[in-house]
């Protein structure tokens, strides 16, 4: 029993978001000049699977995985994960408006995980990888509070646990964490639940695929 009991656990860990070695860390290089994008903030889950969906929409030049919604001054993965500082596991959005909305995001945001789970998506759990939409302005919260009221109004979710927060601070991630899922293919969690994850959003939304 202890050994069957043990399988399970270790291919629960070999399936978490959490779970890395020594030969996945490598080093981001530096983004092009990002200055005259807009931002826009999500958490939904891993950031490894929602860095990966919003970099392969139109109009999205970069997205940065890191921390935000908590209260502590700083964050790193180590103290995220333990829950103390209260944030969540969030991506950095730099977008080119001219091509992308805010409203697009929004709705690949919510094409892209479910929100109807509290603290939790897909294997993993806790209040760090639970969803928030962030606004920096009235008409941002407008537009994610319609979304909200609208797919709950047409029946596409019975509830929705996301989070409307106003944006406050952003801490970036550790740079092994950055297009983890590009840079490490075959990792177990990658294969397993962030490229169907990715897979799943690209047939919802072909139309604002790259």
């Amino acid at each position: 029993m202890k050994s069957i009991l043990f399988a399970t656990l270790t291919s629960f860990v070999l399936l978490s978001c959490s779970a890395t070695s020594a030969n996945d860390i490598q080093e981001k290089l530096p983004p092009s000049n990002l200055d005259s994008l807009q931002t826009a903030y999500f958490a939904s889950g891993c950031f490894w699977c929602v860095e990966a969906v919003f970099e392969s929409v139109n109009g999205v030049e970069e997205a940065v995985s890191g921390y935000s919604g908590g209260e502590a001054k700083n964050a790193t993965y180590s103290k995220v994960s333990s829950g103390r500082t209260k944030h969540a596991e969030a991506v950095k959005v730099y977008y080119d408006s001219s091509v992308v909305s805010f409203e697009t995001l929004v709705d690949v945001f919510f094409n892209s995980h479910d929100p109807t789970t509290l603290n939790q998506q897909g294997p993993d759990r806790g209040t760090q990888y639970r969803s928030i939409a962030f606004y920096q302005n009235n008409h941002e919260k407008e537009v994610i509070n319609g979304k909200i009221s609208s797919l709950l109004k047409d029946g596409t979710f019975s509830k929705i646990t996301t989070q409307v927060v106003a944006f406050d601070t952003f801490y970036k991630a550790e740079e092994y964490h950055q297009d983890y899922e590009r840079n490490n293919p075959n990792n177990g969690y990658v294969q397993n639940v962030s490229l169907p994850r990715l897979n799943a959003f690209k047939k919802k939304m072909p139309e604002v695929l790259k």
